[in-house]
C-alpha cells in the first residue's frame, strides 16, 4: 500500500553513510543518488525509501510519534541493523529483543538516525 517514504536530512553525506550501513543487513541497497534525493529499495519489494533535504530549506526535524519500521529476514539482521546504527552515529531507542505480549513473536530493535528520526527493524519469528 505504501509506494514510498521520505525522511528529511540535514547532512546528506552523513545520512548516506548511516543508511548504507543499517540497510545492508536488511538487503536494502541505495539505487538513486542525486543532488536532491537518495533512494533505497530491496529486491522483490515495491516500496522505496528516500532521503532528502527539506524543500523549505529549514532544518530537518523528526516527527514526534512518527517511526518507520523495516522488515528483516531474521534476528541476526535485526541485531546487525542495531549495531550498525550505533556504529554510524545513531542512538539506541530499544535494544534488540523480543517484545512481550505479541503473537507471533515480535523481535525488534529501535534506533534514532543522526537527524533524530525513529527507526525499527523487526522480524516476526
Amino acid at each position: 500500500m505504501i509506494a514510498y517514504s521520505t525522511l528529511g536530512v540535514s547532512d546528506m553525506t552523513r545520512a548516506i553513510a548511516f543508511y548504507d550501513a543499517v540497510f545492508a543487513p536488511l538487503r536494502g541497497v541505495r539505487d538513486i543518488t542525486s543532488q536532491t534525493w537518495t533512494g533505497y529499495s530491496r529486491a522483490g519489494d515495491h516500496g522505496k525509501f528516500f532521503l532528502t533535504r527539506p524543500f523549505d530549506r529549514a532544518a530537518a526535524s523528526a516527527g514526534n510519534g512518527a517511526m518507520l519500521a523495516f522488515l528483516a529476514e531474521d534476528r541476526a539482521a535485526v541485531d546487525a541493523f542495531h549495531a550498525e546504527a550505533l556504529r554510524t552515529g545513531g542512538a539506541d531507542e530499544g535494544p534488540p529483543g523480543v517484545r512481550e505480549g505479541m503473537n507471533p513473536v515480535f523481535y525488534a530493535a529501535y534506533v534514532r538516525d543522526p537527524d533524530g528520526n525513529k527507526l525499527c527493524a523487526f522480524v516476526r519469528k
